[in-house]
């Protein structure tokens, strides 16, 4: 499971120092024309909550702010998941998306502390993070 707050903190701190992208950061993408964080995610296997938190300094909440050139960080050194599962139209639930990707909802929440205990605001296209253990130090 993610350490939340050391995730938070390090992404905070680490990820863009004077508009460059830290050394910390593992993956790159560059924005393409008509991306959208949730395609980015999916296309690149990261969940849409570390993409969002990793580029906290960058990208504003509602994901609208990004454009064709920009460089994001996918993930950090030591922190990055790339088991993720899109979050399908129909059918799909935390229950059905951990079974399916073989671990169990105390993991699936854990990795993805945007998701509340209940699981009722996951959406359609949105990328979790499916890792079965700690991807963290």
């Amino acid at each position: 499971m993610f350490r939340v707050a050391a995730f938070i903190l390090t992404a905070v701190l680490v990820v863009v120092v004077n508009g460059q992208i830290s050394p910390s950061c593992t993956r790159t993408y560059t924005v393409q024309p008509h991306d959208f964080c949730d395609l980015i995610s999916a296309k690149e296997n990261v969940s849409t909550y570390q993409l969002a938190t990793v580029n906290s300094g960058i990208i504003n909440a509602d994901c609208t702010n990004i454009f064709a050139g920009e460089v994001l960080c996918l993930g950090l050194q030591g922190q990055d998941c790339t088991q993720v599962s899109v979050v399908q139209p129909t059918g799909d639930s935390c229950t059905s998306i951990a079974s399916a990707a073989g671990i169990d909802i105390t993991t699936l929440l854990d990795n993805n502390p945007n998701v509340n205990t209940d699981c009722t605001n996951i959406f359609p296209g949105e990328v979790l993070c499916v890792a079965p253990t700690s991807t963290s130090n």
